[in-house]
């Protein structure tokens, strides 16, 4: 059965015509706020600002049973094989980035007990390596999507834990300033580089493994000495003669649900110590528990967290959803949930026979630090046509202990008031008579908090988000474990990379039917050149 035809659907639908009015005089009083609360280990969702009350509450739960969320979550924690399209070509491949953060693997598939063995080889080889690191001071990341944007958000939101005598970078792209730019900043001879693959076939990758090879070289350095690898076994880039050292990932892990695979492992150990990632796997590990055996979807945090965001999407209509750190050091956090939440979930074919859906999957996913956004985009949020719902994201203590009493609060405090602020304000609105400062409210939200940022709750938080993107997956009925969707512009790239190459070696390009548009396009650039040189030549 698929989304629009399950009964709770058509009675969400129903509810969605009169949804509750948050602008109401005592709407949002204590009572509500204390019911609509869910506690999952370190973190609490408070919810009371969302647009849903026991009816829809009662819906969504039932939405959640018709599409068998609490089995598929156990077949997916067990191995089974969950990436596929039925009656199309597909990957068709086992999900195990739960497997590897379960230690014990206890009364489980063989499959989860040896990914959970391999990947504690791995840990193994990476202590040792580790040990023989000292003398480097710098580690440069080679890898580009789900390579390093997981990687980045996680480390950035710790890089306070980290040792003040290394320095982490990302080369994460093909330009090649990117690569320019590190290099004004390291000395080569205390630097290790980091390349990461795991198809080992990636043009980026390749070219700016390539690019960073002959620097070393223009400095009479050992590149082997310099260069490790994390890749799949057998892959085109498992040359032991060419690095240091390899460490392996699997099929069964994709590139947005890596980070707790040594794609994160080798970085943030290097820089944090293994100690963090010890805690940082355990806070994914329990919150993997969690969304497998609570049963109760009110008391499930990743599932419910999914069930709302399915009500503001499908039932009210939203098409955007921020996620909204108070916590400087999530900065990067959010751009990683891009690729987890719409690399994963935004798709239009039916998994269940590999037809067209005809309702609407994931939303565009964006946000930046809170306090920011409070003096640019917040004015759309407030006052702007759109309706865009947003998780907040705050902490009762600061990271770094650094926070004073000033005028009779910390500034910590001052930062959580501006957080819950935010979250009435957008839900309850203000009447004018100035249309000017008019706000129509019933814009819904909801508050995660946590006592502090460490690694064991952002591990927990992390999990929650890839629970809840694979819950709201399997709710629409599409492939959270695919991503046919960045295929085709790399093949395009790959044609026009083959023009430029005509034109490097015959000085000409073979113009066909095919090619016209995009000769036009170079084109273009060469003209700008043109233009440039001849207004430098006239002034």
């Amino acid at each position: 059965m698929k989304f629009s035809e399950y009964r709770a659907f058509k009675e969400l639908s129903k509810l969605a015509k009169m949804p509750p009015d948050l602008t109401k005089i005592d709407a949002i009083d204590a009572k509500r706020a204390e019911e609509m609360t869910v506690t999952s280990l370190s973190w609490k969702m408070l919810y009371a600002t969302e647009r849903v009350n026991s009816d829809i509450q009662k819906g969504l739960c039932e939405l959640a049973k018709e599409a068998k969320v609490f089995e598929k979550m156990k077949l997916m924690q067990n191995m089974e094989v969950m990436n596929y399209v039925n009656n199309y070509e597909s990957e068709r491949r086992k999900v195990g980035h739960t497997a590897i953060r379960n230690p014990s693997a206890e009364n489980l598939s063989n499959d989860v007990k040896n990914a959970s063995k391999a990947y504690q080889t791995e840990l193994k080889k990476l202590r040792e390596f580790l040990a023989k690191t000292e003398n480097f001071k710098n580690l440069i990341v080679i890898g580009i999507g789900g390579s390093y944007l997981g990687t980045k958000a996680i480390f950035n939101s710790l890089k306070s834990l980290a040792r003040e005598d290394r320095n982490l970078y990302f080369a994460s792209n093909i330009d090649p300033d990117k690569i320019g730019d590190i290099l004004e900043h390291v000395d080569l001879k205390e630097t290790l580089v980091a390349v990461i693959s795991k198809s080992g076939g990636t043009l980026e990758i390749k070219a700016q493994e390539e690019l960073m090879r002959k620097e070393f070289e223009k400095r009479n350095l050992n590149c082997k000495d310099h260069f490790v690898m994390v890749t799949g076994k057998g892959s085109p880039m498992d040359q032991p003669a060419d690095f240091s050292e390899i460490f392996y990932m699997w099929d069964f892990i994709g590139g947005r649900y890596s980070v707790s695979s040594m794609v994160g492992a080798l970085p943030i150990c290097f820089m944090l110590g293994m100690n963090a990632w010890t805690d940082f796997l355990n806070g994914l590990h329990d919150m993997d528990l969690h969304a497998l055996n609570e049963t109760d979807p009110l008391k499930n945090l990743p599932l419910w967290g999914a069930l709302l965001g399915i009500w503001n999407r499908n039932f009210l209509n939203c098409d955007t959803f921020a996620v909204i750190p108070y916590a400087q050091g999530m900065d990067q956090y959010s751009l990683h949930l891009q690729q987890l939440f719409m690399e994963s979930n935004g798709k239009k074919v039916s998994q269940e026979d590999g037809s067209f859906i005809d309702w609407d999957t994931c939303p565009v996913i964006w946000g930046t630090v809170g306090t920011e956004g409070q003096h640019s985009y917040y004015q759309g949020i407030h006052q702007g046509t759109k309706v865009v719902p947003i998780e907040f994201i705050g902490y009762r203590d600061s990271q770094l202990d650094c926070d004073e009493m000033i005028e009779g609060t910390t500034n910590q405090e001052k930062l959580n008031a501006n957080m819950f602020a935010q979250a009435f304000a957008l839900a309850k609105g203000q009447r004018n008579p100035n249309h000017n400062k008019y706000f129509e409210g019933n814009r819904p939200s909801h508050c995660l908090v946590s006592e502090r940022l460490d690694p064991y709750s952002l591990g927990n938080l992390l999990a929650y988000h890839e629970h809840y993107v694979a819950f709201q997956g399997w709710v629409w009925g599409v492939n959270s474990f695919d991503q046919e969707g960045v295929q085709l512009g790399k093949v395009l790239a790959n044609g026009i990379i083959d023009l430029y190459r005509e034109r490097h070696e015959k000085g000409v390009i073979s113009k066909t039917k095919d090619n016209e548009a995009v000769l036009v396009f170079l084109k273009a650039l060469d003209s700008i050149h043109e233009m440039r040189r001849n207004q430098k030549r006239s002034a």
